[in-house]
């Protein structure tokens, strides 16, 4: 390495005091005993991996270096390093590896592995925090939905396993789930609003009590904010898309008149709430000799244009009688 600086290696073998490892004896390779001295800085002047790290870690006092254990190979060097510089090295973790749920090594382009993918998926941050601590650790007793402040109190050391953690996406969002069920009103309302204003849907063009009276009928139905506009765009538009293959299955020649006649009864009906509408609707039902549903996949199909989503009654009550009305004409002028 001509104009590199070197430095010269022990030849002696080098105990690693690992912490979660146990104590590694790393050895000379092959190659090393050949030639075992490692390069420090480039011919270019430029210091290498292994010298800035181990004066990083020296000007800001570290005690503990806690990482991955692909690392582990290279602590060696660091420990003669540091005893160089005649100080102690700081003590080592070195922890096993995040894998994807097929086995391979997690990569920056892999799903969970970048911080913004979760703040896109519309993640609550100490959902993801709880399933990150999770990934090689676990407290004594298996909890799995554990707070940030009870992680701190709990963790230590010796107790990450020894395997490679597997990321499982279904359980971060059932803890995600877990999480947004007991979301305050408040801050679900902030982070609901945020999601439809970055979907484009201006929430502020309606009153506040309406988008509040909407946004109840989704708590506990979904499990990323990121769906929510899918979910519930149809409460902020007038402009329904219907779903094309539910359309073939609801929008059929014998619901149509159907539809005119739960139309008629919504029209009619004392009070235009959820009670009120659902006993319309199975009265219409019974009247028919249908089974609800008859009734309600169309009634959801033609006021949502989706097939699921919040309890049909309550969201009819939220749209109110105007909007749903014309909903229904326009479906009704829909029908082939």
């Amino acid at each position: 390495h001509e104009g590199a600086i070197k430095f010269k290696m022990q030849r002696e073998p080098v105990t690693i005091h690992d912490l979660v490892v146990g104590d590694v004896v790393r050895k000379l390779t092959d190659r090393e005993e050949i030639d075992p001295d490692f390069v420090i800085q480039r011919s270019d002047g430029q210091p290498v991996f292994h010298l800035v790290n181990v004066i990083d870690d020296l000007e800001m006092n570290i005690t503990h270096v806690i990482r991955g254990e692909d690392h582990l190979s290279n602590t060696a060097k660091h420990i003669v390093l540091f005893q160089a510089f005649g100080v102690p090295p700081p003590h080592y973790a070195h922890i096993p590896l995040i894998l994807n749920g097929d086995g391979s090594k997690m990569s920056k382009r892999d799903k969970g592995a970048s911080l913004m993918s979760y703040l896109d998926d519309g993640f609550l941050p100490e959902a993801v925090v709880n399933y990150l601590c999770l990934l090689g650790w676990s407290p004594k007793d298996n909890l799995e939905k554990i707070s940030l402040a009870e992680v701190v109190q709990r963790f230590d050391l010796p107790q990450i396993l020894r395997h490679n953690a597997r990321f499982d996406y279904e359980k971060l969002l059932w803890l995600q789930g877990e999480y947004a069920r007991e979301l305050k009103d408040d801050r679900f309302y902030e982070l609901a609003v945020h999601t439809f204003a970055r979907a484009g849907v201006d929430t502020n063009a309606f009153p506040l009590g309406y988008v509040k009276a909407a946004l109840d009928t989704c708590k506990g139905k979904f499990k990323t904010f990121s769906e929510l506009p899918g979910y519930a765009g149809f409460y902020f538009t007038d402009k329904i898309e219907y779903d094309a293959e539910a359309v073939k299955k609801d929008f059929v020649p014998e619901n149509q008149p159907r539809l005119q006649k739960l139309r008629d009864a919504f029209t009619h009906a004392p009070a235009f709430n959820a009670e009120s509408l659902e006993a319309a609707l199975k009265e219409t039902a019974k009247t028919l000799g249908v089974k609800a549903g008859a009734l309600v996949h169309p009634c959801r199909l033609a006021v949502t244009g989706k097939t699921s989503g919040p309890s049909l009654y309550h969201l009819l009550q939220v749209l109110g009688k105007e909007r749903v009305m014309a909903r229904v004409e326009k479906a009704l002028a829909s029908f082939g």
